[in-house]
């Protein structure tokens, strides 16, 4: 009774009440773990002696590993939702726990991995999305022990990792599922509504170079803005929001809203897709992929052309683009799986095992 009590206790620190997740999609319980890799170098040049990577697991060691990757600002436990986790992990379902071994790493400067508020705050080194990669690739392999892997799929900077894996490590999985997300240079809208964000937070007085005392009020304020700018779809914000008193009631709420975010984190984790392009070796990418994205995608919009320009030099690709509706969320739409699970099961049911071609 001890033992189970102390297991309730530390699954009821996780966040976004991961115990409550698991027992409503009946798949077990996480497993969270940290890794430390020695001596990482990153892209500029800068060496840590110690990165620690920090991890969520579901499943046995000894099913077929995936590879489940976060938005920006988040961590692995905002993968362990109902809207996520809770379609896709459990019995029968795509990800069945019960087949699988779910793999779900801290980004760096995120959750339990090192980030600039455990101490060094601006002398921590500007990290990309390739240290990010990097970083997930060791704690896989080295830290894990895993060499291939059944799938690695990601929502938002997550998908733009999963592109990044795909051409840096063609061979390490069977399939890709970039969401939310598209192998082109960050630009427009994208970047330009991020740049906002790091600018809001720099140039506040509060701020102090890094060197605060209090978290920059501007910060929260700064992020909602770009929440309602590029997520949540405008005909679903015209139904929750058909009124100026309705937009205000939401608006009051989200500036209400608990705020726990460092600004250093903070900013690092927006200012690391300045240099995202992994557009030059889409041909390298030799997995199945099928990416999948919203129509209403307001910081990946369709009718760019970009996305359908990329996809032609994926050979074994193909975009799911899913309809805009008032039941979409934009950005967001691709965070509820049941929007897109059945495609991912039928893509995993049919999708060759390259580890058989070694």
């Amino acid at each position: 009774m001890k033992l189970r009590q102390s297991a309730l206790v530390a699954l009821l620190l996780l966040a976004f009440a991961m115990l409550g997740t698991a027992a409503q999609a009946q798949y077990p319980a996480p497993q969270t773990g940290t890794w430390t890799a020695r001596d990482f170098r990153f892209h500029t040049g800068e060496v840590m002696p110690e990165l620690k990577l920090g991890y969520a697991t579901v499943g046995d060691p000894k099913g077929q590993p995936v590879l489940v990757l976060h938005g920006t600002a988040g961590s692995a436990a905002n993968m362990l939702n109902p809207g996520f986790a809770g379609e896709l992990f459990g019995p029968g379902q795509p990800l069945d726990a019960a087949k699988y071994f779910i793999i779900l790493p801290d980004a760096i400067g995120a959750g339990q991995s090192s980030k600039p508020s455990d101490g060094m705050r601006t002398k921590f080194p500007r990290f990309n999305y390739d240290d990010m990669v990097a970083a997930q690739h060791k704690l896989v392999t080295e830290g894990l022990g895993v060499r291939h892997v059944r799938l690695v799929i990601g929502n938002s900077m997550g998908g733009m990792h999963t592109w990044i894996w795909g051409v840096k490590h063609p061979d390490f999985m069977d399939v890709l599922v970039p969401m939310a997300s598209q192998p082109t240079a960050m630009s427009s809208r994208n970047w330009m509504l991020r740049r906002m964000i790091i600018e809001s937070i720099r140039r506040d007085p509060e701020y102090m170079d890094g060197q605060y005392k209090a978290q920059p009020r501007s910060m929260q304020i700064a992020a909602t803005y770009f929440a309602i700018a590029t997520n949540g779809g405008t005909l679903a914000w015209q139904k929750r929001a058909p009124t100026r008193e309705a937009g205000d009631t939401i608006v009051e709420d989200m500036l209400k809203a608990p705020w726990r975010a460092d600004a250093n984190d903070y900013l690092y984790q927006w200012e690391a897709a300045r240099d995202y392009d992994p557009s030059p070796g889409l041909e390298r990418i030799s997995a199945v992929l099928m990416a999948i994205n919203s129509a209403d995608d307001e910081r990946n919009p369709p009718e760019t052309g970009l996305m359908e320009q990329a996809m032609k030099r994926v050979k074994n690709g193909r975009l799911l683009l899913i309809p805009a509706s008032t039941e979409t969320r934009g950005h967001g739409t691709t965070n509820s799986a049941k929007n897109w699970k059945k495609e991912l099961q039928g893509l995993l049911e049919t999708a060759p095992r390259r580890e058989a071609l070694k």
